[in-house]
């Protein structure tokens, strides 16, 4: 059974149908290629909302509770 999903190339920074790069240099899997496309944009909300955690799990043992 071939992997037919989508995955970001971090290189050439195109889609990919299958896992076709080495995976030091891809992103994914997705489910489209519109998806993979958004691959960086993807990326940099998950860290913004990650940052955004972070922030909070600091701030409650600091005693700030989330406040």
């Amino acid at each position: 059974m071939s992997d037919t999903r989508w995955y970001f190339n971090t290189v050439t920074e195109q889609p990919e149908r299958g896992p076709l790069s080495p995976a030091s240099h891809r992103m994914g899997p997705y489910a489209s290629r519109e998806e993979a496309l958004d691959a960086w944009k993807i990326v940099r909300e998950r860290n913004l909302t990650w940052d955004q955690q972070d922030a909070q799990w600091k701030d409650w043992g600091a005693g700030g509770h989330g406040r």
